[in-house]
């Protein structure tokens, strides 16, 4: 992604791994808690917290976009037979996100009220 949509910030940018946080000026570890910064991992392999000399160099492998709201929480987690695919659909999830169009509640067994809440009037999403 060459310039991130609507809140996404690049927080990561590396051969085999992009990240991007959404509104880290909102979601800080001051107003709420560190781990509930929507995050979005595009990475070559489907580990996202592989060390760097574990992951793989092989450019002809998958790409996975993995989305989380917290660590054990997952709103979004796809395959991709290229990289430039991966970038594609990371752009139009992180747009999407952004306008509201993404059901992040529904990954949820028990919300956190006060944050949903700020992620909807931020994305304009109805609750």
């Amino acid at each position: 992604m060459e310039e991130p949509p609507g809140g996404w910030v690049c927080w990561s940018d590396e051969p085999d791994r992009q990240v991007f946080v959404y509104r880290p000026d909102v979601f800080d570890s001051q107003a709420f808690p560190a781990p509930c910064l929507p995050t979005l991992y595009l990475s070559n392999g489907p580990h996202r917290n592989r060390r760097p000399e574990q992951r793989s160099r092989n450019p002809g492998d998958e790409w996975y976009l993995t989305c989380y709201l917290e660590p054990d929480v997952v709103v979004a987690e796809k395959r991709y037979d290229d990289r430039a695919s991966a970038e594609e659909e990371a752009a139009e999830f992180a747009r999407r996100f952004a306008v509201g169009e993404i059901d992040y509640r529904g990954a949820y067994q028990v919300p956190r009220g006060e944050y949903l809440d700020r992620l909807d009037e931020l994305t304009g999403r109805e609750a």
